[in-house]
């Protein structure tokens, strides 16, 4: 069983600087035909401050942190009986190309079902930008698979 004890632990916080070559890669690898993610000037008249990154963008930035794995090391989850139960954004600004982005991951919750079969990690991430404003807020959930 996941020690519950480690609820409401933060981790150390990490800035990632938002680089406009990998919005481009990310919008064209997803499919986003709007040029507003691939070209500055398009961004800038639709009233950007440059290109904006493209929804679910925050989720790569958050796997650039120091160490990915570490709430997976923390609880001593085995990463062969993983799943991505669920992913959750909630925007509040816009984040753009030469931003830089603060992100704060905290363990919201850890519960089990199925008499202990599955359990769940909930995580939460406030991101903010440089200027300390919030961005967006992540929550996302990891199912481990016992027995």
């Amino acid at each position: 069983m996941i020690d519950r004890r480690h609820i409401g632990h933060t981790m150390p916080a990490f800035t990632v600087p938002v680089e406009a070559g990998r919005l481009r890669f990310f919008a064209k690898a997803t499919g986003q035909a709007d040029p507003v993610y691939g070209d500055p000037a398009a961004a800038r008249d639709a009233g950007h401050r440059d290109l904006p990154v493209p929804p679910t963008f925050l989720f790569c930035l958050e796997m650039d942190g120091p160490n990915p794995g570490a709430i997976r090391e923390l609880l001593g989850l085995d990463y062969r009986r993983l799943l991505h139960g669920e992913q959750q954004f909630t925007y509040h600004a816009p984040a753009c190309a030469g931003d830089v982005l603060r992100f704060e991951q905290r363990i919201e919750d850890i519960y089990d079902k199925k008499n202990g079969a599955l359990e769940f990690v909930v995580r939460s991430t406030r991101v903010s930008n440089q200027h300390g404003a919030l961005v967006a807020e992540l929550r996302s959930v990891t199912v481990q698979r016992n027995g």
